[in-house]
């Protein structure tokens, strides 16, 4: 620890100052995750998934991108937006979901991402972070040695003057990388068979945003993006001109869209749900919308009443039958919930997070005659998905119930590495290892989640060093 005397020297603050600078210089390169604490939660859903999979597919390949390797995910975050961050993953936050009118206009938004994640541009833009942070501490560190020199003042000037190059080149560079986006997004929907209608109406939407929150600037300086009518002015002409302007969107791909928006909204804001999907409205989505707003607000009668509506119009849908088995099993009848779940899980193709729930009714039974099937369907779940941390949790009770340890130390090594807890990770692969045959795959897989969960915990244990230091 520096003394309080010490920490007045001129010398002292400048390292001071330094320091401060590198720290935020590091919070610039990482950036936050959707599962990083005190983030947007993932939002996820098998129905939405495969529908986020099949409206992206020809948007990706149109890209020359592989179906495989990007992801489109939905983060729980009621703001328009939507992001790429470091590798092949497109967010898209639930408020941007209910804002759109149609498929298409979140079609075009998955386009113009698909332009980030083609362009390296999170990666280029964490360089370019780097030198806007090197220009503020080399100006900082001018500053410093002139505060040191007497000439107040003076420094003050040449701070504020690194700072305000700095931010200038950033916020050229996005602005850029934006623009660069907008353009590959006309190609990507054009290659696609798209129209970009959806794609001008979402600006649009956008634009009527920046009017409500008085945004009236004539252009886009001191912005991260261009504004809305520039890029409806420069897109418009491009759009317009492609043979796909005018194909409507795929009314079996927009019908699907429907469904989920009205499961999400009934999920993440079930009062007004109720009230945006009156009674009166027999639809699809409307009755998806009550029946999660039913279940969550504590109605279980009537969400069960709005999922055998939709059981009438499609006994054999797969997710009308996830619908009323995830009512049953979380109103604490399980082995009502078994039926259900075991034909959605048969008639998805064993989508993994289905057959999850399928395993947790199993467990919850408490009936020793069930957990052998619920360890077929767990491990199949995981073995198809291994990014499910319920689905581990799970199968850590029926590993425990069977009085195997080990393997249930590694399902809670597995749950914790998903949930961001590398010191319980830790533990629990090292209590893993101790019990498994050396070499087998799992103690393979137990000797990997150690080390990720080791070198985790030494960066966080320098993070917390380092701000400990600039308190002190």
């Amino acid at each position: 620890m520096v003394s309080g005397r010490a920490m007045s020297s001129p010398l002292a603050r400048l390292t001071r100052l330094l320091m401060i600078v590198m720290l935020l210089a590091v919070t610039i390169e990482r950036p936050a995750m959707a599962q990083d604490q005190g983030g947007p939660a993932l939002l996820r859903d098998s129905e939405t998934e495969q529908l986020f999979k099949d409206m992206s597919r020809p948007l990706i390949k149109a890209a020359n991108l592989d179906p495989n390797s990007v992801q489109v995910v939905l983060l729980n975050d009621p703001e328009i937006n939507a992001f790429v961050s470091q590798g092949q993953i497109v967010y898209l936050q639930s408020g941007l979901i209910q804002a759109a009118d149609d498929v298409g206009e979140v079609q075009g938004v998955v386009a113009h991402e698909l332009g980030h994640v083609a362009g390296g541009h999170s990666i280029r833009l964490q360089e370019c972070a780097k030198e806007a942070t090197g220009i503020t501490v080399a100006t900082m560190i001018l500053g410093a040695l002139a505060i040191a020199a007497g000439a107040g003042e003076a420094a003050m000037g040449l701070m504020a003057a690194g700072q305000q190059a700095a931010l200038g080149q950033f916020l050229a560079f996005t602005r850029t990388q934006e623009a660069s986006a907008d353009a590959f997004a006309v190609k990507t929907l054009s290659g696609a068979g798209i129209s970009g209608k959806g794609m001008l109406d979402f600006f649009g939407k956008l634009q009527n945003q920046e009017y409500r929150l008085a945004i009236y600037a004539k252009d886009s300086y001191g912005r991260t993006h261009p504004l809305s009518s520039e890029r409806i002015r420069a897109l418009e002409q491009a759009y317009k001109a492609d043979p796909a302007w005018s194909k409507p969107v795929d009314p079996a791909l927009e019908a699907r869209f429907e469904r989920v928006k009205a499961k999400l909204f009934g999920f993440t804001n079930p009062r007004q749900a109720v009230i945006k999907y009156p009674e009166s409205d027999q639809s699809v989505p409307a009755h998806y919308a009550r029946a999660y707003a039913y279940h969550l607000s504590g109605y279980p009668d009537k969400a069960n009443a709005e999922a055998d509506a939709l059981l009438a119009k499609d006994p054999h849908d797969p997710f009308f039958l996830e619908l009323k088995g995830q009512i049953l099993l979380e109103g604490g009848k399980p082995k009502e919930a078994i039926a259900p779940l075991r034909e959605a899980v048969a008639r998805s193709g064993q989508m993994p997070m289905i057959s999850a729930m399928l395993g947790h009714a199993l467990v919850a039974t408490d009936d020793p005659k069930n957990f052998a099937e619920a360890k077929q369907v767990l491990k199949g779940a995981v073995n198809r998905d291994n990014q499910d941390p319920f689905a581990w949790y799970q199968l850590g009770i029926i590993y425990e119930q069977e009085g195997d340890s080990a393997r249930a130390a590694l399902a809670t090594a597995e749950r914790s590495n998903l949930q961001n807890n590398p010191k319980l990770a830790y533990a629990s692969a090292r209590l893993a290892m101790k019990g498994i045959a050396a070499g087998s795959p799992d103690y393979l897989r137990a000797q990997d989640i150690a080390m990720v969960s080791r070198a985790e915990l030494a960066k966080k244990d320098k993070r917390y060093r380092d701000q400990k230091e600039l308190t002190e």
